[in-house]
């Protein structure tokens, strides 16, 4: 009998666990799904949290107030708001004999805003440009984000813009989340790019969520999975088909692929990963002593040169 009683209070204690495990990372992925807008203070990146803010942040998850447009490009713009699944604002900037149209694609996180001064160079290399704030940022509607899922319809719904103006030559960017909703849209709508400018896309998404928590140096199983699981039927969708590895398959435009070599949130098995999948004219440039950031800070003349030998092919 206290065999049977202890047998109980073992299945009992499994399920409290099981359940609260679950509700956590209920939590962790609608917060990381979905920007406050109420003020709040953005959680600081894993690498400047204190033990007890770790600890606290893997409990109540990140908070991430609505990405803000706080500067504006020095050039005159012109501003769309264009309908896709969600209304989207972007700014358009034209150059005189210009040679196409980039458009470009923010990370997690971000807003067009944080796309200007890639902007500026690609406007030098004689480019318009169109700068895309992507649901839930910057001025576009809503304040969820789906890590490049949903994205992916913006995307096409740029690329349509510009081809029903009459431009020809259009060439897609994209950093990070930016880069995998271009990469999903091509393997979804069969758009047609000119070519494709991506940096440091992930290769899925259980393996962007493992970074997270390897960041914050917490086990990832069984808490990646559950996370992923969560977010993708929060937010409608199976988060564990979101595979840029697998996209990449169905990509045959040229391509450029950038990475920083000491990327913690993207491995270079999931870059190689990609990289070997793609199916056009690919170039992979790899920046030694940079991360999951801006690569014009500490790379700056290397990527105009990387940038311009694609463009100038």
């Amino acid at each position: 009998m206290s065999i049977f009683k202890n047998y109980k209070k073992f299945i009992r204690i499994v399920f409290i666990l099981f359940l609260i495990i679950n509700i956590v990372a209920f939590v962790h992925a609608y917060k990381f799904t979905h920007f406050a807008e109420n003020g709040s203070i953005k959680t600081k990146n894993p690498e400047k949290l204190s033990t007890f803010e770790k600890v606290k942040t893997l409990i109540f998850g990140v908070n991430n107030p609505k990405p803000e447009n706080k500067k504006y490009p020095l050039q005159k713009y012109q501003t769309l708001k264009l309908k896709s699944n969600k209304e989207i604002e972007c700014w358009l900037i034209k150059s005189q004999n210009s040679k196409g149209t980039i458009i470009l694609f923010h990370g997690y996180g971000a807003a067009k805003s944080s796309m200007i001064d890639k902007s500026n160079e690609f406007i030098k290399l004689g480019f318009n440009t169109m700068l895309v704030d992507f649901m839930g940022s910057g001025n576009s509607e809503g304040n969820q984000t789906t890590i490049g899922y949903k994205e992916a319809a913006q995307v096409k719904t740029s690329f349509d813009y510009l081809i029903q103006s009459g431009e020809k030559n259009i060439y897609l960017f994209g950093t990070s989340m930016g880069a995998v909703a271009i990469m999903k849209c091509i393997n979804d709508n069969k758009i047609k790019p000119k070519g494709i400018i991506i940096e440091c896309p992930f290769g899925s998404m259980y393996e962007t969520v493992c970074a997270r928590f390897k960041k914050m140096n917490a086990p990832t199983i069984p808490m990646a999975g559950i996370l992923v699981f969560w977010g993708g039927i929060q937010n409608g969708f199976w988060g564990f088909n979101h595979n840029p590895t697998e996209y990449a398959k169905n990509i045959d435009c040229p391509t450029l692929l950038l990475y920083g070599e000491k990327d913690k949130s993207v491995s270079r098995k999931e870059i190689d990963g990609i990289y070997s999948n793609l199916k056009g004219p690919k170039r992979l440039n790899t920046y030694k002593g940079t991360g999951h950031e801006n690569y014009l800070i500490k790379n700056k003349t290397e990527w105009i040169k990387n940038i311009s030998a694609f463009l100038t092919k």
